[in-house]
């Protein structure tokens, strides 16, 4: 058991390696005049084309997911990319565990026991996180001075943009309604291949509405072609098709709050991809933020190491037939 939850701590790592690249390819492409309406058609289509040949389990469609795609939190996340940058935009979204945190909470999807050391360890360790992408983005002290990254803040207002801020927060609240939603469905809804397939299908659907309506009369915004559009669909569509299979796997297993905990992993590896493809300088505040967020996971892990999903409670003590102590999931 505990070799699983290596593996899902591997796999929603990769993930948020997935997002920081996605977020570096997309905010290019946002720059040279990408429309997102259409950049999350065409992402969600071709996420769609890739799950649905792996989608072999038969199982019925749970119509609410209809209501909860997340063509919203996808257009309000570029909406607030286009006014600020890549690493601001991804500190931003580290609000995430935050709202999953408290969500999942409100919805008994979480246990937290704040009498217990553990349960008080994952509250201060989701907080620590948050904070450690404030520090991260926010804080500059003294320049690492990196040869191949330039100071913006000669050019630039150092002042967050509070349009920007404000569509991140909305998307980040979406995202989180999102992830408590996929946590319902996954209990009387065990196909995750499916449910990846039709959370994509369903968000180009929705996406293509959307983008005819705001786009209407704009043919060159559905215009694609061997550049950088495409690729930051193509790569949309991998890391869609990947993230809600990981999602859908990770917060069955260990709920919500651990897959949003490793949000702010993202955003330390944005700031190390910015400063290299988008010449943004580092500074020391970097440096203590990297080390906070790494600290702040490394609580959460540890408040959530004998943790279980509030459905298999009922099961953790049920005795072996054999008469050997029953094996508690909680130590995965």
């Amino acid at each position: 058991m505990r070799n699983m939850t290596a593996i899902l701590v591997i796999a929603v790592c990769f993930v948020q390696a997935l997002y920081a690249g996605l977020s570096i390819i997309s905010f290019l492409a946002l720059k040279q005049g990408m429309s997102h309406y259409t950049f999350v058609v065409y992402r969600m289509a071709i996420a769609t084309a890739l799950a649905i040949p792996l989608a072999c389990e038969h199982a019925s469609n749970p119509l609410f997911l209809i209501l909860g795609s997340p063509v919203m939190d996808q257009n309000l996340y570029y909406v607030g990319m286009k006014n600020s940058n890549a690493t601001f935009t991804s500190a931003m979204c580290n609000m995430l565990p935050v709202f999953a945190f408290f969500m999942a909470w409100v919805f008994r999807l979480e246990n937290v026991d704040c009498r217990h050391p553990r349960g008080l360890t994952k509250v201060v360790g989701t907080l620590v996180t948050v904070v450690g992408a404030i520090l991260l983005t926010m804080v500059k002290g003294p320049s690492l001075n990196l040869s191949w990254a330039r100071d913006h803040d000669k050019n630039h207002s150092s002042a967050p943009k509070v349009k920007g801020a404000l569509f991140l927060t909305l998307a980040c609240f979406c995202w989180s309604c999102f992830i408590i939603l996929q946590a319902n469905v996954l209990k009387t809804y065990p196909c995750k291949l499916s449910l990846t397939a039709l959370i994509c299908f369903w968000g180009m659907v929705e996406g293509a509405v959307v983008a005819v309506v705001v786009e209407r009369g704009n043919l060159e915004a559905w215009s694609i072609h061997l550049d950088l559009k495409l690729l930051a669909a193509v790569y949309g569509a991998l890391v869609s098709g990947a993230a809600y299979y990981v999602m859908g796997l990770v917060v069955k297993k260990k709920g919500p709050v651990f897959y949003s905990a490793f949000n702010p992993l993202a955003t330390l590896l944005v700031a190390i991809l910015g400063s290299f493809f988008l010449h943004e300088q580092l500074y020391t505040g970097s440096l203590i933020g990297a080390v906070t967020i790494v600290g702040g996971l490394y609580l959460v892990l540890w408040g959530k190491a004998r943790d279980q999903p509030p459905s298999d409670s009922k099961n953790a003590n049920v005795e072996e037939p054999t008469g050997t102590p029953a094996i508690d999931d909680r130590e995965v």
